[in-house]
């Protein structure tokens, strides 16, 4: 056999043992919990979700401007055959309008989208890295977190709060039309 033909044959047997190695060995578990976000940006400013408070996240979905009340409301998309309220998370949280915002969340805890303007991943993080947020006044109550990464520190939102503060501005301008 020629020397590049015998080392062939023994580069093979190296691979088929580490192979063979690679299933005789005990699963290892990470025992840490893991939390899945996504890593959005709402105007200039990083922000993160958790991943189990969305039901699906969209980009370019056509958006139909109706008549409404709301400041923040954009109009309406049809997702999987319903339509859905599509509001401008920006304007929720207090940021001026900006253009209109290429990527929509759909919130788990009610049929809302939100609109965001930059979609930057997916970011799987140990729970403790995951810490309360110190003070409410940021992000008008909607980010009771906040994540440290390598290279910032992220609020994170709680679509839940998010929807409610939207329920509690709806609620607080029919109040006021009715009186």
């Amino acid at each position: 056999m020629s020397d590049s033909v015998l080392r062939i044959a023994e580069r093979a047997a190296e691979l088929r043992s580490a192979f063979d190695r690679g299933f005789a060995a005990p699963l290892r578990i990470d025992a840490a919990v893991k939390l899945d976000l996504l890593a959005i940006r709402v105007g200039t400013e990083p922000c993160a979700m958790r991943l189990s408070e969305v039901a699906g996240l969209f980009a370019d979905q056509k958006v139909v401007r109706v008549p409404g009340s709301h400041a923040a409301l954009l109009g309406v998309a049809g997702f999987r055959g319903a339509l859905v309220p599509v509001y401008s998370l920006g304007t929720l949280l207090g940021h001026s309008r900006t253009k209109a915002s290429r990527w929509l969340v759909i919130a788990a805890a009610a049929p809302v989208a939100l609109a965001f303007d930059v979609f930057e991943g997916h970011v799987r993080v140990p729970a403790d890295a995951i810490l309360p947020q110190q003070s409410q006044a940021q992000m008008r109550g909607c980010a009771l977190e906040f994540i440290r990464t390598a290279d910032l520190v992220r609020p994170v939102l709680h679509l839940p709060s998010v929807i409610d503060a939207l329920g509690t501005t709806e609620r607080r301008k029919s109040l006021q039309t009715q009186e």
